[in-house]
């Protein structure tokens, strides 16, 4: 729409008063553009249906003639209503829960309509809605939108203003999409889509319209990314690093171990984007233990070689801290200066750094977000490595190009995705993918185990410290939860140390300060703490070689992935490990995540099973991936029309009438309101 109407505040359309324009912002509705923009997520049909013809668990509309005296009966502070309806040619029992107050209302030989649910066995329709025929009745014959509301917000009142809405400002709608794609795929016109979407004549005419703005919302997405990729790779301003190959070659022949061909190939294909004038924008995927953080270290090496400096942006402080403490072991012999920024940095050491850093002094800084603050400047930053929870999105490397860093960028994710869907979901990045484990890796056997067997759980994590290995204990919360009943972290400490008065266990959540957690941690490792009782804080990337012992309570509190990143915490030396899920799931989705958990380490069958039981919305939070929450269209149900988006987008952004033709106005525009380019691009 343009940009006129995305100004109109949505208390602009009649009916919608100050109360009410609160609500609809609460609800991600400020504008005009935003309310007509707000899709109803179903359709509720009330269109008059032959029981001949309707499938047992159907929900249907009929008309019929009430024939009985209806019946109610009560139990429990509940009723059930019931009378006999004949629906030519079927004489059927219609039921109504909780409504008493609709007795008085049935009368025989009175004609109805009934909407419900159908049980063909028992003949009998359980009713939802019912209405008599007449100028009173609003909903048979009609489809009717579902929306997400809040508050006192009602779906009768939100449908009547989307309309008036419609009314009001519905010839501002401005058409988006080229008319050759509009064409290509047989679209309805913006105008037309958002006002049958929704005002629907009947469920098909929705569902066309529904495809017309899922294609707009991925096309849009996917013309983003590639055309953010299309200028980097024009302007060809990145640095064309000077990677020395022979001292990079040197560096991994002094790794403590042999790099795998999956690894060899993944870091070629980094080093042969360092040395292209465009700034690298690659993702880098593979399962938990497949080594990420040594390729990212090889890379960081060559780009110090080659006379620039690097940065590995983490989403922890204890991952950044581990990190250094490998990376100087690593490095120390080469003479790379390694740093730690945090946000427990103190002030002092923090100017410290900051000073370094910029007179080129520290060749390598690692640390959480507190390195992309607007006081962290660099001599000459050739390349940024992040983890998955930071991952620059096309916003923050467009801030970073107008800073004149123009750095190479490598994301890293212990995600799995497929990479026919990873290439597509992240369109502006190039793909890699490590699939192979180090040698000598020994999967994870895993358990899944009732509570009721805890003390066979106990045994074994005696067991197992006795036996010189070190044991991880998960609980999904910090303190006891008045609403939720499950185990704590502060709780299990305790009841530990009273079953364990002979072992060292510790403690660490959130709540505790850096130090506090660092001392932990750092007893750990160095096996002062055989046992750790925490929270999720050691989710990602914590690397202590010799824990051999998982144990996760209430796992199925948990999602797969998440699990799955749990037990990677585990199975990082040569010996034997286990995982033991400690669960009482009570539906059928948390049943299926531990029988996944125990039939396969595979990340990548992981991924594809959380995928499907989680569906995409969790799957790609914005924390891990990036991605935005789409507000129509679902990764599963549309992956297809994403790839047909993508390839639009690509040849779009190709076509040099793109970015200086009259036709394309709308869309420049659109791509400079997401801060893809500077007006002065098309200059």
């Amino acid at each position: 729409m343009m940009d006129l109407q995305r100004r109109i505040p949505v208390k602009e359309v009649h009916g919608v008063g100050a109360q009410k324009a609160e609500e609809l912002n609460s609800m991600g509705i400020f504008t005009v553009a935003e309310l007509l923009e707000y899709v109803p997520f179903r359709y509720e049909d009330y269109t008059l249906r032959d029981l001949a013809g309707v499938k047992d668990g159907d929900r249907i509309t009929i008309q019929g003639t009430i024939l009985g005296e209806p019946v109610l009966q009560r139990y429990g502070g509940k009723s059930r209503l019931s009378c006999k309806v004949m629906a030519e040619p079927f004489l059927i029992t219609a039921v109504w829960f909780n409504r008493p107050f609709l007795k008085d209302k049935l009368q025989v030989q009175q004609e109805i309509l009934l909407t419900g649910k159908w049980d063909g066995r028992r003949m009998q329709l359980t009713v939802s809605d019912s209405e008599f025929p007449g100028p009173g009745a609003v909903k048979t014959g009609t489809v009717q939108p579902v929306y997400s509301v809040a508050g006192s917000i009602t779906q009768k009142w939100l449908r009547k203003v989307i309309k008036q809405a419609l009314t009001q400002y519905g010839a501002m709608i401005h058409e988006l999409l080229p008319e050759a794609l509009i064409h290509k795929y047989g679209l309805m016109s913006r105008g037309k889509a958002l006002s049958i979407i929704h005002l629907p004549g009947d469920v098909a005419e929705g569902q066309k319209a529904r495809r017309r703005m899922v294609y707009e919302e991925l096309f849009l997405f996917q013309l983003k990314l590639q055309a953010y990729r299309a200028l980097t790779r024009s302007r060809a301003d990145g640095l064309a690093q000077r990677v020395d190959l022979p001292a990079v070659r040197e560096f991994v022949r002094s790794l403590p171990f042999r790099l795998t061909e999956s690894q060899k190939k993944v870091i070629a294909e980094i080093l042969h984007d360092m040395q292209e004038p465009y700034c690298m924008n690659r993702l880098l995927q593979g399962d938990v233990g497949s080594g990420k953080t040594v390729v990212a270290a090889v890379a960081l090496y060559a780009a110090v070689k080659a006379g620039n400096q690097g940065s590995l942006m983490v989403p922890t402080e204890i991952l950044a801290e581990q990190h250094k403490r490998s990376l100087d072991k690593l490095f120390e012999p080469y003479g790379v200066q390694v740093a730690l920024l945090t946000g427990s940095s103190t002030d002092r050491q923090r100017r410290d750094i900051l000073a370094s850093l910029q007179m080129g002094l520290i060749d390598l800084i690692v640390g959480t977000h507190a390195l992309i603050q607007e006081d962290v400047y660099f001599r000459q930053l050739g390349l940024v490595v992040t983890d998955e929870q930071h991952r620059f999105g096309v916003n923050q490397r467009s801030i970073l190009r107008r800073k004149g860093m123009n750095p190479d960028v490598l994301t890293m994710t212990a995600t799995p995705i497929p990479r026919t869907l990873a290439i597509t979901a992240f369109g502006d990045m190039d793909v890699s993918t490590l699939r192979e484990m180090p040698k000598g890796r020994k999967p994870v056997q895993t358990f899944w185990v009732r509570h009721s067997m805890l003390e066979r759980v106990l045994g074994f994590i005696r067991k197992e410290v006795d036996g010189g290995g070190q044991a991880y204990v998960i609980c999904p919360l910090i303190e006891e939860s008045e609403k939720l009943d499950v185990q704590n972290a502060i709780d299990v400490h305790i009841q530990l140390q009273q079953h364990f008065p002979q072992m060292r266990v510790g403690l660490l959540h959130g709540r505790m300060t850096a130090q506090e957690k660092d001392a932990v941690m750092q007893g750990f490792k160095e096996g002062s703490v055989e046992t750790l009782v925490s929270t999720t804080v050691i989710e990602v990337g914590v690397d202590v070689p010799n824990a051999s012992l998982m144990v996760v309570y209430d796992a199925d509190r948990f999602g797969l992935s998440q699990l799955h990143q749990l037990r990677g915490r585990v199975g990082r030396g040569e010996q034997q490990s286990f995982c033991v899920l400690i669960a009482d799931p009570k539906t059928e989705v948390g049943k299926e995540r531990m029988k996944a958990m125990v039939e396969t380490t595979d990340g990548f069958e992981i991924a594809r099973r959380d995928l499907e039981l989680r569906g995409p919305g969790d799957f790609f939070g914005t924390k891990q991936s990036g991605l935005p929450d789409f507000r129509i269209a679902d990764m599963m149900v549309d992956f297809e029309t994403m790839e047909e988006a993508r390839d639009d987008a690509a040849e779009l952004v190709a076509d040099p009438a793109f970015w200086t033709g009259a036709g394309f106005g709308a869309l420049r525009q659109y791509l400079q309101r997401e801060q893809v380019f500077d007006s002065d691009v098309l200059d």
